[in-house]
């Protein structure tokens, strides 16, 4: 079956969203489903939230979403964040919620679930990392948005922080990403990439008929990927470079063991061509952007301050 766009009239929802819901406001659960996509459902609540424990632990139809088998089919949603919703506005807010079982294990899918007890064991050490995703926006046709039909756009260089005419694609959209800020998400920045139409984010794109996938890339062109940094307070205060060296050496170490469970389709990626690492080898450096872990020239200069990979990691 091929896909439809359906135009999203905001000028007939406009008015119904300015209607006074009176003290009621809608709680979006978000979650990720059995394949990676994301699902939400709406529920009303009484008053204002102000506290996450005031909300209730959900449930779905987890046979419908690939997380859950026919005969037991419901998985439960335990809210873990809230934020303000940019869509409907007001008091109402999204609810980002982990999954769980019936019997109180987390679902399969539930990755946050093991992501924060790692967090909490290394709490002591004050971790940061910061997320980019990276991905490509495609029209319904399954094309990248704004491709010629049929064809294809000029090699890549004047596209990666490009402006202007024939240089992006789809800006009004990126630029609608302001919602993150309303939302109260942490966002640090935006910039096109080095394929056109590649740039970051993705439900806002529901409303211009566009769709982003963040599947590895296939073609010479595209690079689509979540490259992470972190860091420790150790890293971060000066002299820090050599903790930074110690974290590169033990990761050499073990470079096969992690490439296991960073993903599906890695090797798609990692080819060692087009500003990646080869994913049967580990290498660092600084401002290398064919290294698995690169320093940044600052974080060099400097001697503290962080580092990078370039993997694709199934993050929640």
């Amino acid at each position: 079956m091929s896909a439809q766009a359906f135009p999203y009239r905001n000028d007939l929802l406009a008015p119904y969203l300015a209607l006074p819901q009176g003290e009621k406001i809608q709680a979006e659960y978000v979650w990720i489903d059995g394949d990676g996509g994301m699902r939400s459902k709406t529920t009303t609540v009484s008053k204002k939230v102000t506290d996450i424990g005031s909300l209730r632990i959900w449930d779905f139809d987890g046979s419908s979403t690939n997380q859950a088998p026919g005969n037991d089919s419901d998985v439960y949603l335990r809210p873990a964040a809230i934020f303000k919703d940019p869509f409907r506005g007001g008091d109402n807010i999204l609810v980002l919620a982990e999954t769980y079982n019936n019997d109180g294990t987390p679902n399969r899918t539930n990755f946050r679930h093991h992501a924060n007890k790692v967090m909490d064991e290394a709490k002591d050490t004050f971790p940061w990392f910061g997320l980019e995703q990276e991905y490509t926006l495609f029209d319904v046709d399954g094309k990248p948005y704004g491709w010629p039909k049929g064809g294809f756009p000029g090699p890549q260089g004047p596209y990666y922080c490009g402006a202007g005419t024939g240089k992006v694609f789809g800006r009004d959209v990126i630029e609608a990403t302001t919602a993150c800020l309303y939302a109260g998400v942490n966002i640090s920045g935006i910039n096109a990439e080095v394929m056109p139409s590649q740039w970051e984010f993705q439900r806002i794109t529901e409303q211009w008929g566009i769709k982003s996938p963040s599947t590895p890339a296939r073609r010479r062109l595209e690079r689509r990927w979540l490259p992470h940094q972190l860091q420790h307070r150790a890293m971060r205060e000066p002299g820090g470079m050599q903790a930074i060296e110690v974290a590169i050496a033990k990761l050499s170490k073990r470079h096969n063991e992690h490439i296991a469970v960073y993903g599906e389709d890695n090797e798609l990626r990692l080819t060692g061509r087009h500003e990646t690492g080869h994913i049967g080898s580990f290498s660092s450096g600084v401002a290398n952007r064919g290294a698995s872990i690169r320093v940044p020239r600052h974080v060099a200069a400097q001697g503290y301050g962080y580092s990078r990979t370039g993997v694709l990691l199934p993050i929640l």
